[in-house]
């Protein structure tokens, strides 16, 4: 059934179909190896397959293994006009499946389903769509999400991805498009902007929060990045 959100797991004998509606598959644990149009591979947590109408695939994972699956009868357009199969999701998006997966063993509530479905196409539609990345890049963006208030350097996370310095800087740039430092900034930026305007923690401890732990700093920073000083957003 179209427009609905459940969750699934998948036999380990794969079996070729396809449906008159999209499908996306996001993991939730464990991994997926999928043949879908030109793709061919494994697929992991925090990343999405996309399906299209009646485009023939192939899935199968190990039975302990969760995907959320989302039967769509249209797609946002973002999604719509991307060229790949396989693309990075944010991490709003990442832990809003958690809540799906939660809400969805709980209880059964068509309102809030709906609701949630409805949320969820907007997270979709606000997607930036990073293709399939290498899974050391993986492990560099995943610690800066979840560290964005420690000191980032070029050295640390080229330690964490395994890779050299230089190597890191250009699979970044070319995977991402964006420079590491860019990357970070954007990050912090935006999470400062969401928490000074959802939340009455004080500018000097937001700024703390995403890694400036001097006040004018941050305020210089910010104001350079939005054209407007933190406290614009504070009630």
């Amino acid at each position: 059934m179209p427009d609905a959100l459940s969750i699934r797991s998948y036999s380990t004998k794969p079996t070729n179909h396809s449906h008159d509606y999209y499908q996306l598959v996001l993991p939730l644990r464990g991994v997926i190896v999928i043949k879908v149009g030109s793709f061919s591979g494994r697929v992991a947590a925090g990343e999405c397959v996309v399906v299209r109408q009646h485009e023939a695939h192939l899935f199968n994972a190990n039975p302990e293994a969760l995907f959320v699956v989302a039967d769509m009868s249209e797609l946002p357009e973002n999604i719509n006009f991307f060229d790949g199969t396989v693309f990075t999701i944010s991490k709003s998006l990442s832990c809003y499946l958690s809540f799906i997966e939660a809400q969805l063993q709980l209880q059964l509530n068509a309102e809030l389903e709906r609701s949630m479905y409805k949320t969820f196409y907007l997270l979709l539609a606000e997607q930036e769509l990073l293709p399939k990345l290498d899974s050391r890049i993986v492990s560099a963006i995943r610690y800066i999400q979840e560290n964005l208030q420690e000191t980032l350097t070029i050295n640390l996370l080229a330690k964490v991805a395994c890779l050299s310095g230089t190597q890191l800087k250009f699979l970044f740039k070319k995977q991402t498009d964006l420079t590491v430092n860019s990357y970070i900034t954007k990050l912090r930026m935006e999470k400062a902007q969401a928490l000074l305007r959802h939340t009455d923690f004080t500018v000097q401890l937001v700024g703390e929060m995403v890694g400036y732990p001097e006040l004018s700093a941050f305020s210089r920073k910010f104001t350079q990045y939005f054209g407007v000083p933190p406290t614009h957003f504070k009630k």
